[in-house]
């Protein structure tokens, strides 16, 4: 009965947006015609790749507006390096690559954010960027693409990642 209901839970979060004659955007928890569905994250429509919130368009009513085609879907969009929970050991740069397919249209860009800060010094399409040298810690990594057009954002999953620097009291952590 259990597994029943948490297989529900994982659908239940969808909303739906729309924009009225007065180009007023609404959302609501229930379907309106020319609506769009947008699932969000922790859920996925059956049949999409990936664990970013992806957004689907319904089919609209006869007789009523057809809305756009939904402009940020993708079959890949994850940050694949560095992997969840890896530990850097003393590295000077640590490398970070996102894997998108499709790719980008020439209105979106990508931001980085590393702990929650926007990393400004940084290429606004580049998919692979490379971070200096990091202090001991804990970090989180994630990339947001923005459509310029729509003003629609996509974020990844944030990764997580530890940076460990070799001490004398630790020599085993030494590069050699």
């Amino acid at each position: 009965m259990l597994a029943c209901l948490a297989a529900f839970a994982g659908h239940a979060a969808v909303i739906y947006k729309w924009t009225d004659s007065d180009g007023v955007v609404h959302y609501s928890d229930q379907p309106v015609p020319g609506a769009e569905k947008i699932y969000t994250a922790g859920s996925s429509p059956p049949g999409v790749a990936g664990s970013a919130s992806r957004s689907t368009v319904d089919t609209p009513e006869p007789g009523a507006k057809k809305p756009a085609a939904p402009r940020m879907t993708y079959a890949q969009f994850s940050i694949t390096s560095p992997q969840a929970d890896q530990t850097f050991y003393g590295e000077e740069t640590i490398g970070v690559h996102l894997a998108l397919e499709p790719g980008l249209r020439p209105d979106q860009t990508i931001t980085w954010h590393l702990n929650g800060k926007q990393l400004d010094d940084q290429a606004p399409n580049s998919t692979q960027l490379t971070l200096p040298h990091l202090d001991r810690g804990a970090y989180v990594i994630a990339a947001t693409i923005t459509d310029q057009e729509t003003g629609e954002s996509l974020t990844t999953d944030s990764v997580s990642f530890y940076v460990r620097q070799p001490s004398e009291l630790s020599p085993q952590h030494k590069k050699p």
